[in-house]
């Protein structure tokens, strides 16, 4: 005889939610570091990575939002350093 405890079995990690964890976090990273490089080169990329977690996999929507946020806040500070101590933009 079973007990239901009215929650439904959660589903298990597939690969693809982990894999779209791997791609956030690598945009988050790449982000960072187009803050400190060429911010056109390198954040816009970074900000399609997080777009395509975000549709890979709906566990990892969150994280995959966070890092697009992430994203256009570093472009907006990478391109206003670049800007104000006229580096190179890409």
């Amino acid at each position: 005889m079973s007990v239901d405890y009215g929650t439904t079995p959660s589903r298990r990690w597939s690969a693809s939610d982990t894999v779209a964890g791997f791609l956030a976090i690598i945009s988050i990273f790449a982000s960072c570091l187009g803050v400190i490089q060429r911010p056109v080169r390198i954040i816009p990329f970074a900000i399609i990575i997080a777009l395509i977690a975000a549709r890979m996999s709906e566990r990892q929507q969150r994280l995959a939002g966070i890092a697009v946020a992430f994203g256009v806040v570093c472009w907006t500070v990478g391109m206003t350093i670049a800007v104000v101590t006229e580096n190179p933009l890409y």
